[in-house]
């Protein structure tokens, strides 16, 4: 990255990560993916169960074959060949897990995070129950504010996954929202985090990549 647009990313990520800290997060600014790893590593130990959302970003990371590796169990609803059930129990364990691993649809410059889920798993536990939850974003999620923040999701975040997923909604031909009435339907909860909920301890990585959707 030139020198310039470095500047940038990093006065719009340490903006954000102080208005996180005022807002009752904990929140850390790394320069790329792998100092973004460095860190997870420092609130993870080998006998914690971690759940992981539907999250391109930690994928990207290459976060969780390390976990694997030191022999976490990872409550991973993406693994190949699993059943619905099965599925349905692992999105569900993500709730009580140890430690809860995922990104954030989009950030504001006033510290606020923004999610839209279809399920709502992975909103669920980023309220409340996992024993730690780790949000992980790429400076590409950075918006000025809430409003902003749901038009980039609907219309980048959303029709992305949606196409990445093969599922049959109109954003996902069109590449736009047209706020769909389809039973495949993918926006269906809207969670803003204005503050920390007072009960889950909340570590947000802003980095200096663009990372995910």
């Amino acid at each position: 990255m030139d020198p310039v647009r470095q500047w940038w990313v990093d006065e719009r990520a340490q903006k954000v990560v102080e208005k996180l800290e005022t807002h009752d997060f904990k929140a850390i600014y790394v320069k790329n993916k792998e100092e973004a790893v460095e860190e997870i590593l420092k609130h993870v130990n080998s006998t914690q169960k971690v759940g992981v959302g539907g999250s391109m970003t930690i994928r990207e990371l290459g976060i969780l074959e390390k976990l694997e590796g030191q022999g976490n169990l990872l409550y991973n609803h993406w693994k190949p060949g699993l059943s619905k059930e099965e599925v349905l129990a692992i999105r569900k364990a993500q709730m009580t897990c140890d430690l809860f691993l995922s990104s954030v649809n989009a950030l504001t410059l006033n510290g606020e995070l923004v999610n839209i889920d279809g399920i709502g798993n992975r909103v669920n536990a980023s309220v409340f129950g996992p024993g730690k939850v780790i949000v992980v974003a790429g400076y590409n999620k950075i918006v000025d504010d809430v409003p902003e923040a749901i038009k980039r999701i609907k219309n980048v975040s959303a029709p992305l996954n949606a196409k990445r997923l093969n599922i049959d909604v109109p954003c996902a031909k069109v590449g736009r929202c047209v706020d769909c009435h389809s039973p495949n339907r993918i926006c269906r909860a809207v969670v803003v985090h204005e503050r920390r909920p007072s009960l889950t301890d909340i570590l947000v990585i802003v980095v200096g990549e663009e990372l995910g959707y």
